[in-house]
């Protein structure tokens, strides 16, 4: 089964998740969230998957330059706004959704 993995080009996470899969095997298509994504159809599935508190990087830059105000906005709308705040890779294998390079996800998809 083939896997997008949604990222940035410049993401040395993404780059090291895309090395592993496709070392592994895997056959994986990059989609760049920020210019190739189709983020108000993909969004509300993966907020309905993972959840606002996975998807949104709390740790990035995006994140602590936005005001308290903004911080408090709908994720759907804070998303499509900003979507470097996505917390990276997002990886689809047929109708899961996995967030981020952790252990977990490796274990899953490796």
């Amino acid at each position: 089964m083939s896997l997008t993995l949604y990222g940035l080009k410049n993401c040395d996470t993404c780059k090291k998740a895309m090395k592993a899969l496709e070392g592994a095997g895997q056959a994986v298509t990059f989609v760049d969230i920020r210019a190739d994504a189709d983020l108000p159809a993909l969004l509300p599935r993966w907020l309905a998957e993972a959840g606002a508190d996975l998807l949104i990087n709390r740790r990035s830059t995006t994140w602590r330059n936005l005001s308290e105000a903004d911080r408090e906005r709908d994720a759907l709308d804070l998303l499509s706004q900003n979507p470097t705040l996505i917390k990276r890779p997002v990886i689809e294998r047929g109708n899961a959704v996995h967030v981020g390079w952790a252990k977990d996800v490796q274990g899953l998809l490796l």
